[in-house]
């Protein structure tokens, strides 16, 4: 299993979702969110705009 990359920035993440149907819906301050419609439903992610964004991958491995 490939490792999870430690060094990708919140906008390349976002730039990478946009692949499975998300899009920026607004940015504010630090954090960046993503919609996507699922079964006709508003799925929305916030992700951190740090670089890396490593307290994302902390969370993670929990």
């Amino acid at each position: 299993m490939p490792k999870i990359p430690r060094d990708i920035s919140g906008r390349e993440l976002a730039n990478l979702l946009k692949n499975f149907g998300y899009e920026i819906t607004r940015k504010t301050g630090s954090h960046i969110r993503l919609t996507s419609f699922i079964k006709n439903e508003p799925h929305h992610i916030t992700i951190p705009d740090h670089t890396p964004i490593t307290s994302l991958f902390q969370i993670i491995h929990l």
